[in-house]
């Protein structure tokens, strides 16, 4: 069970801050969730403690759902409805798909870092994502402003590691932003990634012909780690990704850009709705993925971290709603 004792207080030159530490008593919930809120753009942030309490998404600033003049644009992983409170939505992130930070420095029975949200507790010696790990969870701080929501998370130093996350989520004008800052605060390296799922659904139109899905770099099937296209309803093409119905199972591509480095951006449209939301990086990816079913799509840009002793990195990604005439 997770047992968290919050404080908040107000202070009128720095906004609202709150912060969050793991207690013996408990659970009180006095988070509420934070919008950002604009003429264009609506969106719906989750604090850490708020709704999802799983081992996998980043709890640091979950963007659950996003509106473009009321117009919902992101969905959920599921519809069946199991485990909601372990499933993804919005905008959510994660660091370290394929193995936790220390989880191979970790004895069996314990414990690992999972960025953005605390302790995990080794059960085997196979690490995996969507396991449900008992978990620690991490000291978190909060500050809102009018346009911006940041949330930093303080881990302990566990096995040599240890970090400082703060992920600054900036709302503009049809566009919003997320700013991370990860410090290396312990005495091992952090080598890790980081990406966003990105559930989308634009109006919550299933996936269908009316989608289109495009890159900024060659698309080669041959080149592609992994291909799961059991119905045959995703088409790939030079740079674009379309469907010739809609999927009733989930598809799966990874490493589109055949471990090319390349931007890290793409750009997803609607016809039927004339509307299209795209994602840029400020950096350079060699690791693209998508994702999806038939409510929901999901491409996916990777960030390689590597912050020596010391050290810090940041990067941001940037989305951008417009319409098409």
């Amino acid at each position: 069970m997770l047992r968290c004792y919050y404080v908040i207080s107000t202070t009128p030159q720095h906004g609202n801050i709150a912060t969050s530490q793991h207690r013996n008593f408990p659970n009180l919930y006095m988070y509420m969730p934070h919008i950002l809120k604009n003429k264009y753009l609506t969106i719906h942030i989750d604090l850490p403690f708020e709704n999802y309490n799983f081992s996998r998404f980043d709890w640091t600033g979950k963007i659950r759902f996003v509106k473009f003049q009321n117009m919902p644009l992101s969905s959920v992983e599921r519809t069946d409805g199991q485990h909601p409170q372990a499933l993804g939505e919005g905008f959510y992130n994660e660091f370290g798909i394929d193995t936790a930070l220390g989880f191979e420095a970790a004895e069996i029975g314990g414990w690992f870092h999972k960025i953005g949200i605390g302790l995990l507790k080794k059960t085997d010696e196979e690490y995996g994502f969507g396991k449900n790990y008992e978990l620690k969870p991490a000291i978190f701080n909060t500050l809102t402003e009018s346009n911006r929501l940041i949330i930093s998370c303080q881990s302990a130093i566990i096995n040599g590691y240890g970090y400082l996350l703060r992920k600054t989520i900036e709302l503009a004008e049809n566009s919003f932003s997320i700013h991370y800052y990860l410090e290396n605060t312990g005495n091992q390296a952090i080598i890790t990634d980081e990406y966003v799922h990105n559930f989308i659904a634009i109006n919550q139109a299933l996936i269908g012909n009316h989608y289109r899905l495009n890159f900024p770099f060659p698309l080669q099937p041959t080149l592609f780690e992994e291909t799961v296209n059991p119905e045959q309803k995703v088409m790939i093409g030079q740079k674009a990704i379309q469907f010739n119905g809609t999927p009733t199972k989930p598809f799966f591509f990874s490493n589109l850009s055949g471990d090319k480095q390349v931007a890290a951006a793409w750009e997803l449209i609607n016809l039927k709705y004339k509307i299209g939301i795209r994602e840029k990086g400020d950096f350079q990816t060699n690791k693209v993925n998508l994702w999806g079913w038939k409510q929901v799509i999901s491409p996916e840009l990777f960030f390689k971290i590597h912050i020596p002793v010391g050290q810090s990195m940041e990067w941001i990604r940037c989305y951008e709603v417009f319409k098409i005439k």
